[in-house]
């Protein structure tokens, strides 16, 4: 029974947790530290109550997070299983959990917990909060709701979490209520020394070469204001790139002082093109931007992927930026 002390509105969640036996956490293709800690904690929160929990992700870990689990409990989706309750995690819609979609036709009832202003809220239980900028906060809420302990080894998932999607503490949707759960965090035994170290201070070989083609090839446009560069699929192969190598770099763009919005586009084997946008502000709301192109995310971090050609699919989104920031009251934007 869930807690009397819980808000209201988790109670139905809590409550379904905890009436099933078998449950399957699932979380978006192409997974960030937010969507890996906000997944293997919950899981790990649900076997400490006996569960059957098990963690399923259509694309395997990156390499760099690798790290965040040692026990292995990450796997592809395998078709067939039945699960009492299916828990998603940082998607904002069903279709970004890829493959997983497919291989869960026996499953019981679907919980959808995300910040995404975005969500669909395609679940049959939702809690969508796009107030709190990471889902890892709202795991650990859910756990303080229900009166599951953080372990330290959930402190260490949730820690990874909050961190790397609010930019390691330095984005505006990051307020006092975000602090207090990172602190509550380091008390529950996260490791915040070797969680950075881990996390921002080991770049592979190949992710400074990367950086290395961004700092030469990267452009601006609009006095300064959008900085944007393109990573084509012969790049990625020439210098032997993974999918992890390539998170982040847009924050390099974003950082430069002139910039409003940056734009990273990378260049997919299926012929779409990957888009991330960034805003530094509030008059741009770049979740608009990318809905023009079936995306979606945050005001201030959204992304979309666009059909090709290449070329054309960087044309069409760089005249919506132009057109968002033409929009942006003077001296704004």
């Amino acid at each position: 029974m869930a807690r009397r002390s819980a808000p209201r509105f988790l109670r139905p969640i809590i409550e379904t947790l905890e009436s099933a036996r078998r449950i399957c956490v699932v979380g978006h293709v192409r997974p960030d530290g937010d969507c890996i800690g906000s997944q293997l904690a919950l899981a790990r929160a649900l076997r400490h109550q006996g569960k059957q929990a098990a963690v399923w992700n259509a694309d395997p870990l990156p390499d760099r997070l690798a790290f965040l689990d040692p026990d292995g409990w990450w796997e592809a989706p395998r078709a067939g299983r039945r699960f009492d309750v299916v828990v998603s995690v940082d998607a904002a819609s069903w279709d970004r959990v890829g493959a997983v979609a497919d291989a869960l036709s026996r499953r019981g009832p679907l919980i959808n917990i995300d910040h995404h202003v975005s969500n669909t809220r395609f679940g049959d239980l939702n809690w969508i909060d796009p107030s709190v900028p990471s889902t890892g906060e709202l795991i650990f809420r859910l756990c303080r709701a229900a009166g599951w302990p953080v372990t330290p080894a959930m402190a260490d998932l949730l820690f990874a979490a909050v961190s790397t999607d609010t930019g390691s503490f330095q984005y505006d949707s990051v307020g006092a209520a975000t602090f207090d759960t990172a602190a509550e965090l380091v008390r529950a035994g996260a490791r915040v020394g070797e969680l950075c170290r881990r996390l921002y201070h080991s770049l592979s070989p190949a992710r400074v070469a990367l950086l290395r083609l961004l700092y030469r090839r990267f452009r601006l446009s609009e006095d300064g204001r959008v900085a944007w560069f393109g990573l084509r699929a012969a790049d990625v192969a020439r210098l032997g790139a993974g999918r992890a190598d390539t998170e982040g770099l847009i924050d390099h763009l974003r950082a430069m002082d002139s910039v409003v919005v940056a734009v990273l586009f990378e260049e997919q084997a299926e012929g779409r093109v990957r888009v991330s946008l960034r805003s530094k502000s509030p008059a741009v709301d770049v979740n608009q931007v990318a809905a023009r192109f079936g995306g979606g995310g945050h005001p201030a971090a959204a992304g979309a992927r666009v059909p090709g050609p290449y070329a054309a699919a960087v044309r069409r989104v760089l005249a919506a930026v132009r057109e968002a920031l033409a929009a942006a009251p003077a001296g704004d934007a």
